[in-house]
């Protein structure tokens, strides 16, 4: 799905997205974030922000910074920080692929159900890697197919419906590593049930540097 699809997606369910996906994805960012130890003055990058549901949760005494490619997503944001008062928020329009920062920027760069969204998620990893400090982490939630066969031939025949809103439902776990070359140290997930996992990883731009290289 390329991004004018995405765009439109978005931007039509902006208005309805807390009320039908709140509940069911917040649960999430708060168990990610929670796992996660900020210290004041810390860079923090939201890939693919919404809505904001996620943007309370963080602490005052860092600097976080929203992205979004749906301005009426980042609209419904907004509202948030001025309800809340997050003055330490800045919410920008910004492809994912394409992010707008220098190398090093983030100690934590965070991306919440949407690597099944981007048209190329690959790259996104590769931003994500590059905009975040050496010695940064990275956390991806994310849905993965399922290791159990007969459930995984269900979730493929759904996916051509998903695609239609606007996320797949076929992308593998281990290819997503493999391919990515994450240095993953943790993942977690609300049960042992669920099909989307929380992804801890180490920003190992050096070694992927090296890798090229040679």
């Amino acid at each position: 799905m390329q991004n004018e699809s995405i765009k439109r997606i978005y931007n039509v369910q902006s208005s309805v997205y807390d009320f039908i996906f709140k509940a069911f994805f917040h649960p999430r960012h708060k168990m990610a974030i929670s796992e996660l130890q900020f210290e004041p003055g810390h860079k923090i990058l939201d890939v693919g922000v919404g809505t904001g549901l996620a943007l309370p949760l963080y602490p005052k005494h860092c600097e976080v910074v929203g992205i979004d490619l749906s301005s009426e997503m980042l609209k419904q944001a907004e509202k948030k920080v001025v309800k809340h008062g997050l003055t330490n928020v800045t919410l920008m329009e910004m492809d994912a692929c394409d992010l707008d920062f220098e190398d090093d920027t983030f100690d934590y760069v965070i991306a919440t159900h949407i690597i099944s969204v981007v048209p190329q998620p690959f790259k996104v990893i590769d931003e994500m890697r590059r905009v975040t400090k050496l010695n940064g982490k990275m956390v991806i939630v994310n849905h993965f197919i399922s290791s159990n066969p007969l459930l995984a031939k269900v979730e493929c025949f759904f996916d051509p419906f998903f695609r239609k809103i606007g996320w797949r439902a076929d992308l593998s776990y281990e290819e997503f590593v493999s391919s990515t070359n994450l240095e993953v140290y943790n993942t977690t997930k609300l049960s042992k049930i669920d099909l989307w996992q929380i992804v801890h990883a180490n920003n190992n731009k050096h070694l992927c540097q090296q890798s090229r290289v040679n």
